[in-house]
């Protein structure tokens, strides 16, 4: 559809030939009396047309009506604004100051009408092509969670990167970038919280038959831990007892130390020890029975995780469908 459709408000009955400019289609002529805004947007088209032509003769023309409709199309925008908009003469029109002023302000309510529009074609596309995706270290334990998605999704092609430092979303040419913490501060960015998760204690239940289970934090001083450590820093992630209360401060004994996730779950699951992991990250285990949570009632955690993506790109089929997947399925509820 185009703004061609606006002649129509100008000189009702003309013929319907096709023009350059802005998609959006406004009113006919019929509907000024019940819709007098879209009336006005029509009346707005004309002016513009006259605005970029410099010419009522060759607005006429790209708009297949007569100079005269728009010159009183124009005169009347004039006395409902109460301003002159073009100076005349025998030769050409020429925008006053209010008229450049005016005509800017044109252009922007065009660009936002036809931004609108593309999101609503858009909203019904099917979601295709490359998507670059920005992935914690600790994502590849979302692993379960991308391959539903690339099932779901199999005309998607997913690009993923997976980093603990900071990148530059929109200079990186990402498409989404998912990381832990509180919401950005950047104006260039939209996010969503994805969910939220905690860590817990788990161990086997072959090492709890062999070993006993750890009735209060005191406890894991005589069993093996098996802790993360931050790549970024080297530094031991702390297990979190609650900070009031009289185990915050604990050290605990150090069997392994890893900087990703996998390891920690793997050398659980065959009795080592006991690990301290995000709960998303043993959701199967955990329903499975491979590994038992302990010591809940000792510990006080929340983290979240979000997804961030630059505002142009707020309208992608692709980013609306991956953002909503992993929204929905990233932190199921687990087991309890």
């Amino acid at each position: 559809m185009s703004i061609h459709s606006a002649r129509r408000a100008v000189n009702a009955g003309e013929a319907d030939t096709p023009a350059a400019g802005p998609r959006f289609t406004l009113p006919t002529a019929t509907t000024a009396a019940t819709e007098p805004r879209m009336d006005s947007l029509s009346a707005l088209a004309v002016f513009v047309r006259a605005a970029e032509a410099r010419s009522f003769t060759q607005a006429g023309r790209r708009l297949s009506v007569s100079s005269s409709a728009v010159g009183k199309t124009v005169s009347r925008l004039e006395d409902r604004l109460g301003v002159r908009l073009f100076h005349r003469n025998a030769r050409a029109i020429t925008l006053t100051p209010e008229g450049e002023l005016f005509l800017e302000s044109c252009r922007r309510i065009f660009a936002e009408l036809n931004k609108i529009e593309l999101e609503f074609s858009q909203s019904k596309a099917k979601p295709k092509g490359r998507f670059k995706v920005s992935l914690p270290n600790i994502g590849s334990l979302m692993m379960p969670t991308l391959h539903r998605f690339m099932r779901k999704y199999p005309e998607v092609q997913l690009d993923l990167e997976f980093t603990d430092n900071l990148v530059d979303v929109i200079d990186g040419g990402y498409n989404v970038v998912i990381r832990s913490g509180e919401e950005h501060t950047d104006s260039r960015l939209i996010s969503r919280r994805l969910g939220s998760y905690r860590l817990e204690i788990v161990g086997s239940p072959s090492y709890f038959d062999k070993h006993g289970t750890p009735i209060t934090p005191d406890d894991l001083l005589l069993h093996p831990c098996l802790h993360h450590r931050y790549p970024t820093s080297g530094k031991l992630q702390p297990w979190p007892f609650a900070k009031s209360g009289p185990y915050a401060e604990i050290r605990l004994p150090v069997a392994a130390a890893t900087t990703t996730i996998e390891p920690l779950v793997s050398l659980a699951e065959f009795g080592i020890g006991l690990a301290c992991v995000p709960n998303f990250a043993v959701r199967g285990q955990i329903a499975s029975g491979s590994l038992v949570r302990v010591l809940d009632e000792y510990l006080e955690h929340a983290g979240m995780f979000r997804a961030m993506w630059p505002a142009s790109q707020h309208s992608s089929p692709k980013l609306r469908a991956f953002v909503d997947h992993m929204a929905e399925h990233l932190f199921q509820k687990a087991p309890t």
